[in-house]
């Protein structure tokens, strides 16, 4: 018997049990949808995350400061304390200091009411210097941001987030307009594009005015000085490294701490960020795909039983065929094809099940879900590797019958 013709055989005893070959494929299908979207949903978190740190800026540190005591011993969480200073991001700007950051954005920031004649809104004021714009990778829509006069001066003047301009204003043409902040009249003079969420707060939703101003005018307190954050560009990724290195052995010697483990201050990366997010979704991935196997597990026990049930059913076939000389290795193989057969169709129908649920499925759960190639094409051998390793037992059974045996069975 040539392949043509056991590959024939194989397709017509599969069509002849339509709605049986049906439920024993419907095992794997489900298996393998589901190990294709688990890989996807994956990938598609890991993509997003990335992009949403990605979006604070490029080759980008944060410094943030350390954590605070009050007088009945109460200890805060890390950036509860005031122990970053702007004398601190003016020292990182250094190039002599730190020469491996290219910029250096320090934010105070503060969530204060904005009023127009009109209405208000509460939102984020972020007091920093001009070189924010560049560090934290943003753009503007209009307008202008402020200049290094601005911030030596203390200048009223404000940039506003896209989406804190359409609630004040419902426009983001509003370059000129005035707004009222802790009593104190700004200019708009630009509106930041649209640059949407991170992890932690609407970056569209904001107000940042020139960190003078903040500091002596409207945020104010006892730590006038202090700041809230300080963001360091490196001036590549290769050098992301060294400028760590750099803004750590800087700030462990302007605030006379001789121990890193006792700094008052903390340092992360992109890098770090990164890396965390993504150990954690692969080892979520990880999880639900040996669910998923326990799927096509089932799905192949399956197969094994339709397999044995289809044995016992043509015994007399397979010992006419015995009689007139098929050898056993035709009748093994007719077997495997068969359930080779099973686990394709199971595979190739829980693909395309995959694949549609990927694409329904992001508008639903507002996230992302990123179709594997690898994970399509290793879906797909593996479904077939299911179907022939749960098809051997049922096919060398097959093989092993006597032709006298066979036919006399009833």
């Amino acid at each position: 018997m040539t392949w043509s013709e056991t590959f024939r055989t194989g397709l017509s005893a599969v069509r002849s049990n339509a709605m049986r070959s049906l439920l024993t494929v419907l095992g794997i299908l489900i298996g393998i949808a589901a190990v294709i979207l688990t890989v996807g949903l994956g990938l598609g978190t890991q993509k997003d995350v990335s992009a949403e740190i990605s979006s604070l800026g490029s080759n980008l540190l944060i410094v943030t400061p350390g954590s605070s005591t009050d007088t009945s011993g109460m200890r805060g969480g890390f950036g509860s304390a005031a122990t970053l200073t702007r004398s601190d991001a003016v020292a990182l700007a250094s190039a002599v200091n730190a020469p491996d950051v290219s910029g250096v954005a320090p934010e105070k920031t503060s969530s204060l009411a904005i009023e127009t004649s009109s209405t208000n809104w509460t939102t984020t004021v972020v007091g920093t210097t001009p070189a924010w714009l560049d560090v934290r990778s943003r753009a503007l829509s209009s307008g202008a941001f402020f200049t290094d006069d601005d911030e030596a001066s203390g200048a009223a003047v404000v940039v506003l987030g896209s989406e804190t301009a359409t609630e004040l204003f419902g426009s983001v043409d509003v370059t000129g307009y005035t707004v009222t902040i802790e009593d104190i009249p700004f200019t708009v003079v630009g509106v930041l594009a649209s640059a949407g969420s991170d992890s932690t707060s609407n970056l569209d939703d904001t107000a940042v005015i020139p960190l003078r101003t903040a500091a002596d005018q409207v945020i104010g307190g006892t730590d006038r000085n202090s700041v809230s954050t300080i963001y360091l560009q490196a001036a590549s990724a290769d050098q992301l490294s060294a400028a760590y290195q750099e803004a750590q052995s800087l700030l462990l010697n302007l605030h006379s701490i001789t121990d890193a483990d006792s700094a008052d201050f903390s340092i992360a990366s992109q890098d770090a960020l990164v890396s965390t997010a993504t150990a954690v979704y692969q080892t979520l991935t990880v999880l639900l795909v040996g669910i998923a196997a326990l799927s096509l597990l089932v799905g192949g026990i399956g197969v094994m039983n339709i397999m044995l049930v289809s044995v016992t059913e043509r015994t007399r076939e397979i010992g006419l065929r015995k009689a007139l000389g098929a050898p056993p290795w035709a009748i093994r193989r007719q077997f495997l094809v068969e359930a080779a057969v099973l686990g394709l169709a199971g595979g190739v129908a829980g693909v395309a099940l995959g694949i549609g649920a990927a694409k329904i499925l992001p508008g639903v759960l507002d996230t992302s879900i990123v179709i594997s190639p690898v994970a399509v094409v290793g879906s797909l051998v593996i479904a077939v590797a299911i179907g022939i390793t749960f098809g051997v037992y049922p096919a060398s059974r097959a093989a092993r019958l006597a032709p006298i045996d066979a036919l006399r069975s009833e």
